[in-house]
């Protein structure tokens, strides 16, 4: 670099969803969101609940970057959010040391942020889970990161190898968290009915003991068969 970054850079003015829109989204599967996005949209499958029992959450995006090894970036965030806010921080995946720890996660949910999900690790298991936050993340590690900088708040970002922006939805469950382009939100939710109706028909349909389906017996009629 030809000079040192801001020790933390925020970008301020970002459009969230309203809160009717995030309603409609309440309670929507992670696995239904993906099939609604073309099979897109859902963090890398290691990005999981700290607690599956305490998983369920949906909250416009915060994004934040923490520079590998570092939390300036989560403690803008922190001074940033607002009530309802999902804090989501990116960190290049460095798994080294940890993005979070229990005293900031009580902190965040004190402000009435809904949940924290990163690419990175977090430390002080039992502490963070004692607070209620909805925490999502790639493992625990006991290892403190710094806190120098540079760190950026409030601007696109990649986390979980998927494409973030502030005010995106971002919905979590026990199997994982997808992201819903705020720009594409009815389009989804009008896929998601369809998901929805679909699944609804195959599981009626198992349950009455069904053991192929449609997709089955039209790929077993067209298979090539060979000896017996």
């Amino acid at each position: 670099m030809l000079d040192n970054p801001p020790l933390l850079t925020v970008h301020r003015g970002f459009r969230r969803a309203p809160p009717e829109l995030l309603e409609r989204f309440r309670g929507a599967q992670t696995s239904h969101l993906a099939d609604a996005m073309e099979g897109r949209g859902a963090l890398d499958w290691r990005v999981k609940p700290l607690d599956p029992a305490n998983a369920a959450f949906v909250g416009p995006a915060l994004t934040a970057f923490a520079y590998p090894a570092d939390v300036v970036g989560v403690m803008g965030a922190l001074a940033e959010a607002r009530s309802g806010d999902v804090v989501v921080v990116a960190n290049d995946g460095y798994l080294g040391t940890a993005v979070l720890g229990d005293l900031v996660a009580g902190m965040m949910k004190n402000k009435g942020v809904a949940a924290f999900v990163t690419e990175g690790l977090a430390r002080d298991k039992a502490g963070i889970l004692a607070t209620g936050l909805p925490v999502f993340c790639a493992g625990v590690v006991p290892t403190s990161p710094a806190a120098n900088g540079p760190g950026t708040v409030g601007a696109p970002v990649t986390c979980g190898c998927i494409h973030v922006r502030p005010g995106d939805i971002v919905v979590g469950d026990a199997d994982g968290v997808a992201v819903v382009p705020l720009d594409r939100a009815e389009a989804v939710l009008a896929s998601l009915e369809a998901v929805r109706a679909a699944e609804a028909k195959a599981v009626a349909a198992v349950e009455g003991g069904a053991t192929e389906s449609e997709k089955v017996r039209r790929i077993m009629a067209s298979a090539r068969v060979l000896g017996g």
